[in-house]
């Protein structure tokens, strides 16, 4: 079984998803690829994983550096989920391209991987935020899409102070 809980952010509602024990699914309302990975059969419930997202959430929307991590159960591919082991990596207020994430994965596999491929498994990503796609660029620094929205991108990375594009 899987259950679901709400969580009122400061860039619009959050849907959060877990299986019981660790966090399945982070997604913003109307995102692109919104709850792709949920299955049809759920209920709302109250979770200590939630109350632990809620809390890393809150830290991260006032600004601070949550020191903790929620248990983590991301749904994908192999290939899936090392790409998102590799956004996992990227430090608050930093930014790295879609090439950059497939020479690093190139690099730990030494398989041949197009930014491309990487590009779509980011774009997949179930866990926006703790898993921080939205730190991922374009080769030319652009805002390159994200499933949240581009203007939400921008403003989560101006709320961590990297340095991000004008538009």
């Amino acid at each position: 079984m899987e259950y679901t809980h709400p969580y009122d952010s400061p860039l619009g509602a959050i849907t959060l998803a877990s299986d019981g024990e660790a966090l399945t699914g982070l997604w913003f309302g109307g995102q692109r690829y919104f709850a792709s990975t949920l299955t049809e059969e759920h209920k709302e419930r109250d979770l200590p994983v939630f109350e632990q997202t809620a809390a890393w959430l809150d830290l991260y929307f006032s600004g601070k550096r949550p020191d903790f991590t929620p248990p983590l159960r991301p749904r994908g591919s192999v290939f899936r989920r090392a790409v998102w082991e590799l956004l996992l990596a990227i430090p608050r207020g930093e930014t790295t391209t879609y090439g950059q994430l497939a020479a690093a994965l190139e690099a730990r596999t030494g398989r041949r991987v197009s930014a491309r491929a990487v590009g779509g498994a980011v774009a997949h990503n179930p866990i926006s935020l703790i898993i921080p796609c939205h730190r991922v660029l374009g080769a030319d620094g652009s805002l390159t899409g994200y499933a949240g929205g581009t203007e939400r991108k921008l403003r989560l990375l101006r709320l961590e102070g990297a340095d991000a594009p004008l538009s």
